[in-house]
């Protein structure tokens, strides 16, 4: 029933048989004969179709949540067999924040030297597709904001707080001071990231609090276009500490704090919540908590 299982999630995720199929590495006859195959063992219509995919009924539904948690579970029980035998292997994949990626690559990279036998892929997206990731299996864990928007039920490893800096060329009026305040920024030629970013939902509360509405002539959800903007000449563009601190070293740019009423926001690492993870995933978020530890 497992592999029957991972078709249903898939087409689920999808919304199309033929998708699906190609996802997963099967003909699409072999797809809806092995969802046929599932509701005659569950008993129940699971999906809408006619000509094409319909949804799922509301059995459907349900019988999702239930696939999810089953298919997890046989993983992490494969996992942990895998690593009673051979110590922890295999790949953990893992979705950023644009702004977070610094950090994925730093924990990684951490983890690696302590576990050289995991391998990683690291993915970006926003926070809400980071979430509609984990919640399809698709990822292991995501690093996104914890503290803004609601998550669901997760676990959490916080790894740092943001700081916004307005990021310019050497001859801006700007260049030389110490701090900027989001106020000042009024009328700008910004270039910021596009508005299903919440790091762009936060920054544009930001100017609201002191009645300033960003004029964004470029957006882009790429951090790099960003930076390449800012180093033409003319852009300001603002972003978080760490990753405009990377992004501008060797470039003849200036990082300058912005001063004002902006709350801090907390970012870190989200699993999926269960007891226990798999040995993997409870070494990452272990080695999360050290990494967060060693930075403050």
């Amino acid at each position: 029933m497992l592999d029957k299982l991972e078709m249903f999630i898939a087409v689920a995720k999808e919304g199309h048989f033929g998708r699906a199929a190609a996802n997963i590495g099967i003909t699409q006859p072999s797809l809806s004969a092995g969802i046929k195959q599932l509701e005659e063992q569950l008993g129940v219509q699971l999906i809408f179709r006619g000509s094409r995919y319909g949804g799922l009924t509301p059995e459907g539904q349900s019988a999702l949540v239930w696939a999810r948690r089953i298919v997890s579970d046989a993983r992490q029980l494969r996992e942990e067999m895998r690593a009673k035998r051979h110590g922890l292997t295999g790949q953990l994949r893992i979705a950023a924040i644009p702004t977070a990626l610094t950090w994925a690559a730093r924990l990684c990279h951490r983890f690696n030297q302590k576990h050289p036998n995991v391998r990683f892929t690291i993915l970006s997206g926003t926070s809400v597709e980071i979430l509609s990731l984990l919640d399809n299996l698709d990822v292991d864990a995501g690093i996104s904001y914890l503290d803004n928007e609601p998550m669901g039920r997760v676990s959490t490893e916080p790894l740092y707080e943001e700081r916004y800096m307005l990021i310019c060329a050497e001859d801006s009026p700007f260049a030389a001071r110490q701090t900027v305040g989001w106020e000042e920024l009024a009328g700008e030629r910004l270039c910021l990231l596009t508005p299903d970013m919440q790091n762009r939902r936060i920054i544009n509360r930001n100017f609201a609090a002191v009645d300033v509405t960003p004029e964004a002539w470029i957006e882009s959800n790429s951090t790099v276009v960003l930076m390449a903007t800012v180093e033409t000449g003319g852009w300001m563009t603002v972003l978080p500490e760490d990753s405009a601190r990377f992004h501008a070293r060797g470039k003849a740019l200036k990082i300058i704090p912005l001063s004002g009423p902006a709350p801090a926001h907390s970012v870190g690492l989200v699993a999926p919540w269960r007891e226990p993870h798999t040995p993997v995933l409870e070494s990452l978020l272990r080695e999360a908590r050290r990494l967060s530890a060693a930075r403050r």
